[in-house]
C-alpha cells in the first residue's frame, strides 16, 4: 500500500470503530436517559456540567449546545470547583458529569458537594459499579466499546458516545420545549446561523425613511423623494394610503417622453411584488434576485396594505444574508 492509502484505511478504520460504538449507545439507551431528561425539565435552576481532561471538552460542548437550545446550562472544571467554583453549583441546579471510568479524582469534591446540598446528579460513565455511577440519582452506563487508537488507551469511541449522549439528550429537551427556529434565533443572533433566521422586518427601513408619494403627486416631485431617500425606487400611495403601485429605473425610462408633466400614479407599475414582515430575509434575497430588483417593499397583513417598511437587497448582503 501507498503512504495515502494507508492514512486512508486507518481514518476509515477509526471512523468504522467509532460508528460502532455509537450503534451500541443507542441499543443500550434507556429508562435512565428518559430519568435524566425528565429530572432536566423538573430542574428550576441550571444544567451544571463538569467532567476532566477529554470529558471536560466534551462537557464543554454539551454545556454549549444545552444553552442554545433552551436549557439554561453552565460547565465547571472539577479542580476550579474544588477551589471555590463550588459555589456556582446551587440548589435548584441539576449536575451532569462525565467519566469513562467513573473514579476521576477531580470529581470527587463536586460529587461530595451534590450529596450534602441534595443537588440531583446524573452520572455518565462506562463501569456501573463506579464511584460516580453508584453516587448518582440517575447513572447512565455506557456501553463497552472498542477504542478506535488500537491501544484502548486514548479517549476516541468513548468520548464520541458520550458526545452523540448529550446531543441526544439536547434535542429531547428542545423538541419536548417546543424550540422554535426563532427561539434559536434568539441565541444565535451572529454567524451564518443568525443571518438565516433573520426576518424581513429585522432589515426593513421604516418611518421617515420610506420613500412614499400620494398618486397625485407630480414627478417633478417624486424624483426628490426618490432622489433623497437613496433606494432607487419610489412608493406611490392611493387615497387610503395603500401602496398601490411604485416607480423605479425602469419606469422611469418607459415614461422618458413628457416625464415630469405626469403624476406618479401615471407612471407607476401597479400592484408590485411584496414582502411581509415575518418572513425570512433570505426569502426576499431570493425573491429579488429571482425578478432582478434591488429593493422590496415590506407590508404587514394587519396593514391594510399600507407599507410598513423597505427592504434593500444590499442591507440583507451585508447582514450576511445570501
Amino acid at each position: 500500500m501507498t503512504e495515502p492509502e494507508i492514512f486512508l484505511a486507518t481514518a476509515r478504520r477509526v471512523i468504522e470503530i467509532e460508528a460502532r460504538g455509537l450503534d451500541a449507545l443507542a441499543d443500550a439507551l434507556g429508562d435512565s436517559v428518559a430519568a435524566a431528561i425528565r429530572l432536566i425539565l423538573d430542574a428550576k435552576g441550571r444544567v451544571i456540567v463538569s467532567g476532566m481532561g477529554k470529558s471536560g471538552h466534551v462537557g464543554r460542548k454539551i454545556a454549549a449546545t444545552l444553552a442554545s437550545t433552551g436549557t439554561p446550562a453552565q460547565y465547571v472544571h472539577p479542580a476550579e470547583a474544588s477551589h471555590g467554583d463550588l459555589g456556582m453549583v446551587t440548589e435548584g441546579d441539576v449536575a451532569l458529569v462525565l467519566s469513562n471510568s467513573g473514579e476521576t479524582p477531580e470529581l470527587s469534591d463536586i460529587i461530595a458537594h451534590t450529596r450534602r446540598f441534595g443537588i440531583p446528579l446524573i452520572g455518565v460513565a462506562s463501569r456501573a459499579e463506579s464511584t460516580l455511577l453508584r453516587q448518582s440519582d440517575v447513572a447512565i452506563v455506557l456501553p463497552r466499546a472498542e477504542e478506535a487508537c488500537g491501544t484502548g488507551i486514548v479517549p476516541t469511541t468513548s468520548t464520541t458516545m458520550t458526545l452523540a449522549l448529550g446531543d441526544a439528550i439536547a434535542v429531547a429537551l428542545m423538541e419536548h420545549r417546543r424550540f422554535t427556529p426563532e427561539h434559536f434565533r434568539t441565541f444565535h443572533p451572529g454567524g451564518k446561523l443568525g443571518a438565516k433566521l433573520l426576518k424581513a422586518g429585522d432589515l426593513m427601513h421604516s418611518g421617515a425613511d420610506l420613500p412614499l408619494v400620494p398618486e397625485a403627486t407630480p414627478m417633478t416631485e417624486a424624483l426628490l423623494v426618490m432622489s433623497q431617500k437613496g433606494f432607487g425606487v419610489v412608493g406611490v400611495t392611493d387615497a387610503a394610503g395603500r401602496l398601490a403601485g411604485i416607480v423605479t429605473d425602469g419606469d422611469l425610462r418607459r415614461h422618458m417622453h413628457g416625464l415630469l408633466d405626469q403624476s406618479a400614479g401615471a407612471v407607476m407599475t401597479r400592484d408590485p411584488r411584496t414582502i411581509r414582515p415575518d418572513q425570512l430575509a433570505e426569502e426576499a434575497v431570493a425573491l429579488m434576485k429571482d425578478r432582478k430588483i434591488t429593493c422590496l417593499f415590506v407590508v404587514a397583513p394587519e396593514g391594510d396594505g399600507r407599507a410598513a417598511g423597505i427592504l434593500n437587497i444590499h442591507d440583507c448582503l451585508r447582514a450576511g444574508v445570501v
